[in-house]
């Protein structure tokens, strides 16, 4: 249940409009897909198709949306794409959006419950009901609508899309193993709501900030985070013996990394890192190294579109 008032902001209306982004460049068996969404919505929404190849035409299109729903046709990226955009426009209060996933990972759809067929997808978004969903923000302004991790997580993340376009959503796993074999090691403060969790006297091996569950197509990072309820789950390992961060790395593909004794998860607001440079990945996207960040949430910053309970 929603911490900050109703999770659910109304039924989507009969008959509201769509407009549908999707990319320019996207292959054969992805505009396959587009179409066959786009079949089911027009049974039962007016909607309008527009592809999009890079920020300034994602920016122009966004600004002649009207009120109608925006639907995504893409993975982690491209909602991470749209929502920072409206973010910058100071057009995303109010806003609808709802999602076909076609990425490799689709790890926010995991999350919302979003059917990864397209088609059964399109079925979702006509049935629909808009959530308000909370969006994580970085004192840069850049927004994370999934997750955002640093240490070994980036660093697997990192290795692993030298893989993804080859061998898809198991990219990520590889990556991970690659990394247990030459794990990074941090010294950084980190912050929970003000509260220090972690000091720079102790080896930090990944710090992860959830709003959703999982990462790199299905891995549960954070398995109890959910973007609803106004507050983000923010995992802190930090194993200091080469055995045990090769322990952690290990399970850390399967889901299995909580069960290892120097892993944390918190809940908060706010939270700050700082001390030896790091990247962060943010939904699938690699920026830095930096020195600090701190991340904030905006609870139910705008809604999406989830299959009816």
């Amino acid at each position: 249940m929603h911490k900050n008032g109703p999770a659910y902001a109304g039924p989507m209306s009969a008959g509201a409009d769509l407009l549908l982004i999707t990319n320019s460049d996207a292959g054969t068996a992805d505009r396959e897909a587009v179409d066959a969404a786009v079949a089911v919505l027009r049974e039962g929404a007016e909607t309008e198709v527009r592809a999009t190849s890079g920020p300034a035409e994602l920016d122009d299109l966004l600004a002649r949306a009207g009120d109608r729903t925006i639907v995504v046709a893409g993975g982690d990226g491209s909602i991470h794409a749209v929502v920072q955009a409206l973010y910058d426009r100071e057009d995303l209060a109010g806003r609808t959006l709802a999602l076909i996933p076609l990425g490799t990972g689709n790890d926010f759809a995991r999350t919302l419950g979003v059917p990864l067929e397209p088609e059964a997808a399109a079925h979702a978004v006509l049935a629909g009901t808009p959530r308000r969903t909370d969006l994580v923000v970085d004192d840069g302004e850049q927004v994370t609508v999934n997750s955002v991790h640093l240490g070994a997580g980036a660093e697997a993340g990192k290795r692993g899309a030298r893989w993804k376009a080859r061998l898809g959503r198991i990219g990520y796993p590889i990556g991970a193993l690659q990394t247990a074999i030459s794990p990074p090691s941090l010294r950084v403060l980190v912050e929970v709501d003000g509260e220090v969790v972690v000091d720079v006297d102790q080896p930090v091996l990944m710090v992860a900030v959830g709003n959703g569950a999982s990462v790199g197509g299905g891995t549960e990072l954070t398995p109890g985070a959910e973007p609803h309820d106004g507050q983000v789950d923010v995992l802190v390992a930090t194993p200091v013996s080469p055995v045990a961060r090769l322990g952690y790395l290990l399970r850390l593909p399967f889901g299995r990394h909580e069960e290892h004794a120097d892993v944390r998860i918190l809940r908060g607001r706010t939270v700050r890192v700082s001390g030896t440079p790091f990247d962060c990945n943010s939904d699938g996207e690699i920026e830095g190294p930096v020195r600090s960040r701190t991340w904030r949430v905006l609870p139910a910053a705008y809604a999406m579109v989830v299959p009816p309970r």
